[in-house]
């Protein structure tokens, strides 16, 4: 999670609101009270922690499930003070149900995920775009509205058009490379579709048009790109 974060829920939390963190067994939030993931308690930290060195939840607050089985959270309607999904929603094969089960078990909450101009860039991970595990692009409205999901389309790995040069990544900022969305009470989301060939390549390679016009960048000034993308080939091959 961001730092920024991180450091306004430790702020604004009261001591006694119920917090749950919703797939963080790798880095948990130690502030909060529930953590539900498919791992087991004992596999937790694996990639450190986030928050205070005590952990507030214990191995009796800790739920291990499938989250998109279908089946409802074990918590009731608004148990939930604060629910935090961070770097997750991406990741599994159903966000929607997801966001549902955040929305009837919680009264607010954080998520954070990957922004598009991270996760459209290529070669950073490998030479491919974006995040190997990651199924979803994801589209988080700045005013507060909702999360719009489109299934990352295979299509980003084979056409330039449709992603940022290798180097690009380079020149984000953190901030840059995820978004962030609070929300209180309930929040709006969507799987979004397209029936039109045309509408989806505008979506996919338009935004990436969009985006280096705006950075008044062009793909032959980004030059360490094609160098890198030899390298991680060579890699893979020895």
């Amino acid at each position: 999670m961001l730092a920024a974060s991180v450091d306004r829920m430790l702020a604004e939390l009261p001591e006694d609101a119920v917090v749950l963190d919703v797939g963080g067994a790798m880095k948990p939030f130690t502030r909060a009270d529930w953590i539900m993931d498919a791992l087991p308690y004992e596999k937790r930290g694996e990639l450190g922690r986030v928050g205070p060195d005590e952990e507030r939840f214990n191995a009796d607050t800790w739920v291990r499930r499938d989250f998109c089985d279908r089946e409802p959270w074990p918590f009731r309607d608004n148990e939930i003070d604060f629910a935090i999904c961070s770097h997750t929603l991406e990741d599994v094969r159903d966000p929607i149900w997801m966001c549902s089960e955040l929305n009837r078990i919680a009264k607010a909450g954080y998520i954070e995920v990957p922004s598009r101009l991270e996760e459209q860039s290529y070669g950073f991970q490998g030479p491919w775009t974006g995040w190997s595990h990651h199924r979803w692009l994801v589209d988080v409205d700045q005013d507060g509205a909702g999360i719009d999901f489109v299934y990352k389309p295979h299509l980003v790995n084979g056409r330039e058009q449709d992603r940022f040069p290798a180097e690009f990544r380079n020149r984000l900022s953190t901030e840059e490379r995820v978004q962030t969305f609070w929300w209180e009470g309930s929040f709006e989301f969507r799987e979004r579709l397209f029936w039109d060939p045309m509408e989806f390549d505008a979506y996919v390679g338009g935004f990436v048009t969009d985006e280096l016009a705006k950075r008044g960048l062009t793909r032959g000034e980004l030059s360490g790109s094609a160098g890198l993308t030899g390298r991680l080939r060579r890699a893979l091959r020895n």
